[in-house]
């Protein structure tokens, strides 16, 4: 034995911790996740107008940065892979439970919903860089991300559930403007899931985020959402609405909607309440 060897013996080996989390996944439960559940700073409006005050009504704001101190610590790719798959209520696999068209149309109503997370006003993640990519795996779920343009940002998913023959294909492109009083962010793009054992595709797009900076700085989803699938013949209408112009009266998390056939127009359900209940 060298004098090398023996020192080496005498050392103790490191641990390495385990299912490392370094910031919780954004859930539906507001008391939650990093900066959920927080009071927003009292100078919040301040510093929001110090940022946007020599902005024009109209204005794109694709390539506008924003100071370090208003970001999570996250990047956009993260926080699409986690709007994918929840951790209270597996509602994905679900998709692929019903035994009817209908049933299953009305999964992946629910699962298009549960997408949809809780904003935090005053913050934002962090742009992904071109070639960023992003993997995250849930259970029998693998996820993953790439942003594939910078400018225009655009990101682009892809996850699959081989168990559940399940796949996911989505791209997307946010273009922010301001209108003053708010900032309004269209997401360009489509959603596709397939559940390959019933051979069906379901296309869908995305709400609209809203951002008001006064007189109450806030955030929510506005906007319809479309979800069809061809080889049924099935759709549904969503609509989310957000509160009144001046933001006082109304829910920003309300919800309406219509499920039925595409080419008679008939309804089967018709569905309201709030998305994160």
């Amino acid at each position: 034995m060298t004098m090398f060897s023996g020192i080496a013996d005498t050392l103790e080996q490191p641990s390495v911790p385990l299912n490392v989390v370094l910031t919780p996944p954004l859930s539906l439960e507001i008391t939650s996740g990093y900066g959920q559940g927080e009071k927003p700073q009292q100078n919040i409006v301040t510093r929001i107008w110090n940022l946007f005050k020599s902005m024009k009504p109209g204005a794109d704001l694709t390539r506008f940065q924003l100071p370090p101190q208003f970001n999570l610590p996250k990047s956009q790719l993260q926080l699409y892979g986690e709007s994918v798959y929840c951790y209270s209520h597996d509602l994905l696999s679900k998709c692929v439970e019903g035994k009817s068209p209908a049933e299953r149309l009305n999964a992946v109503v629910a699962w298009s919903i549960s997408t949809t997370r809780p904003l935090i006003a005053g913050k934002a993640p962090y742009n992904p860089i071109l070639g960023e990519t992003h993997h995250v795996s849930c259970g029998n779920l693998n996820v993953f991300l790439e942003q594939v343009s910078h400018h225009p940002p655009i990101s682009a998913l892809h996850a699959t559930d081989e168990a559940r023959k399940l796949e996911l294909n989505w791209w997307q492109r946010p273009v922010p403007r301001f209108y003053g009083r708010s900032i309004e962010a269209t997401v360009h793009g489509k959603r596709e899931l397939k559940l390959l054992e019933f051979n069906e595709t379901y296309e869908m797009n995305s709400p609209k985020l809203c951002l008001r900076l006064l007189p109450i700085p806030s955030a929510e989803w506005s906007g319809d959402v479309l979800i069809q699938c061809k080889q049924t013949g099935l759709r549904a209408t969503l609509c989310f609405r957000g509160k009144s112009l001046l933001g006082f009266k109304g829910s920003s998390t309300r919800i309406t909607g219509r499920i039925g056939h595409s080419s008679h127009g008939g309804d089967l359900y018709e569905l309201q309440g709030n998305w994160d209940e």
